[in-house]
């Protein structure tokens, strides 16, 4: 064995020493909730696609005939092969949903954060991020090469001290956080962030990718409360609740123009496939044109909370921390013998001390589903203490 095997080997070892080893099981989605995995069929409780629009016959039927018309692939990146017209009419969708002039789509959320952060802040510029913002906030600050200060979760006096003593000091600055965080499910007070942000000169951006579809309305978190919230850089995935793929950010014309010319994973990707962008522009039409559908998830996650009298949830989003890895695997076992499929979550995801089960609530799932699942977290996982 050369060496690199022996050092994967060996850090292997040390994770599953720590219950922290991560392995695939092959699963496959059969209708809007459901999965077969191992030959038996369960209840998901895990997946992102809040309103089962992956599932939706509109949805798949555009991804279908779009894909037949210009084929699975787009061929280079969209500044070389040029811009197909798909992406025009869903960057437009996407800026009207979020109250925006333009928007610009990626291959990916993750690759969004990479490309746009370190494209509006450089050396010499200050990021502000709450600790809790997801890993590729956090990744794409890095590669910025900014000065990066960390204030603690949702702590409004901390993130506007933290400006008060560094903004003077640096050129730019930026304010990182998720809308909708996605392991706690709780929103960020955005609109406090953004009146903090604009009285030091900072620019506000926020990670929808959980918000997009399921709080304001359907419209993110900056229009939680029923007005819009003026946040300088929107940015999300549709990958979640819009059931597709991709990661976009919706934001003034000059700054949009800027990351088309500047954002290294925009410039460097191929496009999005044509039945991915199709898929996504019915997707997002729905969105719009159903509000019963958006409600739907929250009032679901509402019903479970209300069945364990746990606090009301603020999205559809329900962690049940149970601590130790350990036991969050041994939690997730126990829903899975008992046909429900929810994944246990494990540090670095998490913070240490903080495993748990995330159980995330969609359009399609049935009440007496939901109920079961409370009786089985209420009876057999949940300690005394705890309810």
């Amino acid at each position: 064995m050369d060496t690199l095997e022996r050092f994967a080997e060996a850090k292997l070892a040390a994770l599953a020493e720590r219950k922290l080893r991560r392995s695939l099981h092959e699963t496959a989605p059969c209708g809007p909730v459901g999965v077969k995995r191992n030959g038996r069929a369960l209840i998901s409780f895990c997946s992102n696609d809040y309103l089962n629009l992956s599932q939706h016959p509109a949805v798949k039927r555009a991804a279908v005939e779009a894909t037949e018309r210009w084929g699975a692939g787009a061929g280079a990146s969209r500044l070389v092969t040029g811009n197909h017209p798909l992406f025009a009419a869903l960057e437009r969708r996407l800026a009207r949903l979020k109250g925006t002039d333009d928007a610009c789509v990626f291959g990916s959320g993750y690759l969004a954060n990479l490309g746009i952060v370190p494209s509006l802040v450089g050396a010499g510029d200050l990021i502000v991020a709450d600790e809790l913002s997801h890993a590729c906030l956090r990744a794409g600050a890095s590669l910025a090469h900014a000065r990066v200060e960390i204030f603690r979760h949702n702590d409004l006096d901390h993130a506007e001290a933290l400006l008060a003593e560094h903004r003077a000091g640096h050129g730019r600055a930026l304010l990182l956080t998720d809308g909708v965080f996605s392991m706690d499910g709780d929103l960020a007070p955005v609109a406090a962030l953004a009146g903090i942000a604009a009285a030091h000169d900072t620019w506000l951006m926020t990670d929808d990718a959980h918000g997009i579809g399921v709080v304001g309305g359907g419209r993110g978190s900056s229009f939680v409360g029923g007005a819009k919230t003026e946040v300088p850089l929107q940015m999300g995935t549709l990958s979640k609740a819009v059931g597709s793929y991709g990661g976009y950010l919706c934001a003034a014309q000059p700054v949009i123009d800027l990351i088309r010319t500047r954002a290294r994973p925009f410039i460097y990707s191929t496009g999005l496939p044509p039945g991915v962008v199709a898929a996504s522009i019915a997707a997002l039409d729905l969105i719009a044109n159903d509000p019963d559908l958006v409600a739907a998830p929250l009032r679901k996650a509402s019903f479970f909370c209300a069945r364990l009298n746990l606090p009301a949830p603020e999205s559809c989003i329900v962690p049940i921390l149970l601590g130790a890895p350990e036991r969050a695997l041994a939690a997730s076992r126990l829903l899975e013998d008992e046909g429900v499929l929810v994944t246990a979550i494990r540090p670095p995801t998490v913070p240490e001390g903080t495993a748990r089960l995330r159980l995330t609530f969609s359009a399609g799932h049935d009440d007496g589903d939901i109920e079961r699942l409370a009786e089985i977290v209420r009876a057999r996982i949940l300690d005394r203490d705890e309810r």
